[in-house]
């Protein structure tokens, strides 16, 4: 098995009326979190980030049609004890990069690497989502109050 990098990329997608999109993950059905995923080798940030929203939602954006914006926001967090396998042994702390898009919540998902989504509102995002830095990315770069 390949290790993983310790080095990903966090999306927040959100729609026109600032819904959120939020997945529950196949492996911790209490883990509900947005678009994530390691950054391969040789890959820029960015370019994880539009691999990773494929490969998660089917939703295939792109600079010219439905652009990511990059956050210029690094996370530093320990990585979970229970997923340390996956990384070089002795790794504990993974950096994360975040971006966003307004995508259109009427397309249809094809989902992966999760059992179930849901576009919720803003506070309820910031009430589900597992991780604190989903949670801050969504409080800060998601319009509307809360």
């Amino acid at each position: 098995m390949a290790y993983k990098r310790p080095e990903s990329v966090l999306v927040v997608l959100f729609d026109k009326h600032h819904q959120v999109l939020i997945m529950q993950r196949d492996d911790d059905p209490t883990f509900w979190q947005s678009v994530t995923g390691t950054i391969e080798a040789n890959e820029t940030p960015k370019a994880a980030a539009y691999r990773e929203v494929r490969e998660e939602t089917g939703l295939v954006l792109s600079d010219a049609t439905t652009p990511l914006t990059d956050c210029h926001m690094t996370n530093r967090f320990e990585i979970r004890p229970q997923w340390r396998y996956r990384y070089p042994p002795g790794t504990r702390y993974n950096t994360e990069h975040v971006f966003y898009a307004c995508v259109d919540s009427t397309q249809p998902l094809i989902l992966t690497e999760h059992t179930d989504y849901a576009w919720v509102s803003k506070q309820d995002a910031l009430t589900r989502l597992w991780s604190p830095s989903s949670r801050e990315a969504v409080s800060q770069f998601v319009p509307g109050g809360i």
